[in-house]
């Protein structure tokens, strides 16, 4: 086992997309081993074959905000530098009188064979320990080839995700906690149920620390045809905006069409998370505790982000008509829905990433709730792929005025189309054509909460986007909540979520 002093991994952790602490002081206090992964018998005397360890790594933070976070670090060390991966390079420690050369294992593919390795010697009896790791399969997954080729995914990500061929693709968690991951839970239970609106679960990795499970990672099949809801997105919109002149209808950049399917997946996925978990109606109680709790989010979100003030007292009262309701039907959410929760295959959209809001406990990202807030959700992830394209600054060339005008119309159409499309296909489905007053409430008020969300995000990790959340909550405090909760091609509200 090697010894690697926490302040080695500081420097890494601020090139990495999965660390959450970007922008804030911090510090790395405590770096424990907690398991190891070996490369068969024969191959151990070899110098090229990777030692491979999996850390749990102590984040402490020194702003007024504080706290401490735990993020699994599995790292291969070898004997030499090892330049294909020199990009996952975290340093070089001594170690029995020598030298090791330390990288993520993420990105070094002979280590996450091992992973690989050990999810096929599980397939006969489910289930297969690793020292203290235990690698567990789902009952009728598929058979997988121990000679699938690993090979990272790169992207906007709170974990790490390694896919392999075309096979499968495993998640790794980063920020870990002990208890029950909702990716997993929810994912085994779809499976089980044969949803088609996700990607099966094939297995999972958990280990016991101090007493209690931690979950590391998650394997799935991989969807050979599958392109990010979100790149499909500001595809849409780029194609609309290159040709301006065009009404969306009459464009090639109209997304209505996908956003009427997309509601129709969301519908099938509720429908089943009701079916096989919990649901119940809660009394004028839960909707005043509702309320309760978006408003201790806004008064915590305005320390990160002040400028939030300014919208601070029409976003209360969205929360307060919430809290006048005589009740909510609760139930298993996705918790963190929009667009980059999404894929688009040849057989249809897929859900993915149930894990839930990564800054919230487990415990809180497990409690029903309405599933409302994923419809809010992916209403405001139609609104910031307009606004993410319009930030690129993709169009040649310097635009006149008017032009710029034009495509900030067109952008604003294209959201409220979709909002629309996707909103009337997902009503529909579920039997509620038209929103009563009580759904249009809860929707406004889970708009607003999402944008002061998606405000403390963008300061903390894009601070050069914070504009987009802010500029959504400035529409929506504008006009009346619902209004902007739907959309209007007047107020241009936007409503973001980050891929």
């Amino acid at each position: 086992m090697i010894h690697i002093e926490p302040a080695v991994l500081e420097d890494y952790l601020v090139r990495t997309r999965w660390f959450a602490g970007k922008g804030r002081p911090f510090r790395a206090t405590r770096m424990r081993s907690i398991a190891a992964l070996a490369a068969p018998a024969s191959d151990i005397a070899d110098a090229s074959e990777p030692s491979v360890e999996i850390f749990l790594l102590t984040i402490e933070y020194s702003d007024p905000e504080g706290g401490s976070e735990i993020y699994q670090v599995p790292l291969a060390s070898y004997e030499e530098y090892v330049e294909q991966i020199g990009h996952a390079f975290v340093g070089a420690v001594e170690h029995e009188g020598g030298q090791r050369y330390v990288f993520d294992a993420v990105h070094d593919r002979k280590a996450m064979a091992l992973w690989l390795g050990a999810f096929v010697d599980a397939e006969a009896d489910g289930d297969v320990r690793i020292g203290a790791l235990v690698f567990r399969r789902v009952p009728g997954g598929e058979a997988l080839d121990p000679a699938l080729r690993a090979s990272p995914l790169s992207g906007e990500q709170s974990n790490s995700s390694v896919r392999f061929d075309d096979t499968a693709i495993m998640k790794i968690f980063r920020k870990v906690s002990p208890g029950v991951n909702p990716d997993i839970e929810i994912h085994e239970e779809l499976t089980r149920g044969a949803a088609e609106s996700i990607a099966a679960l094939y297995g999972w990795v958990e280990i016991e620390v101090d007493g209690e499970v931690v979950q590391l990672a998650m394997l799935q099949e991989f969807l050979r045809t599958a392109s990010d809801g979100f790149e499909l997105a500001t595809g849409s919109v780029r194609t609309l905006l290159a040709d301006p002149a065009q009404a969306v209808a009459d464009s090639g950049g109209d997304f209505a069409g996908e956003a009427t399917r997309l509601g129709e997946a969301l519908a099938q996925v509720h429908e089943m998370l009701r079916d096989r978990f919990p649901s119940e109606r809660r009394g004028p109680d839960a909707t005043a505790d509702l309320a309760r709790a978006m408003n201790e989010r806004l008064d915590h979100a305005l320390g990160v982000v002040p400028e939030l003030a300014a919208h601070a007292d029409r976003v209360r009262a969205a929360y307060e008509a919430v809290a006048a309701l005589d009740g909510i039907d609760v139930q298993r959410v996705h918790g963190d829905l929009h667009l980059g929760q999404t894929l688009r295959t040849s057989h249809g959209w897929r859900i993915v990433d149930f894990e839930g809001e990564p800054g919230r406990p487990f415990a809180e990202r497990s409690l029903p709730d309405s599933p409302w807030r994923d419809v809010a959700g992916m209403l405001r992830s139609f609104d910031y792929a307009p606004g993410v394209v319009q930030l690129s600054r993709t169009f040649a060339g310097d635009a006149a005025e008017d032009e710029e005008r034009l495509r900030t119309i067109r952008g604003e159409e294209w959201s409220r189309r979709a909002r629309e499309h996707f909103l009337e296909a997902y009503s529909e489905a579920i039997g509620a054509p038209l929103l009563d007053q009580a759904h249009r409430r809860l929707l406004d008020a889970y708009v607003a909460d999402k944008a002061v969300y998606e405000a403390v995000y963008e300061k903390r990790n894009r601070p050069t986007w914070v504009r987009i959340p802010l500029a959504a909550l400035a529409e929506i405090g504008a006009a009346e909540i619902g209004d902007a909760a739907i959309g209007d091609a007047e107020t241009g509200d936007g409503t973001p979520i980050p891929a």
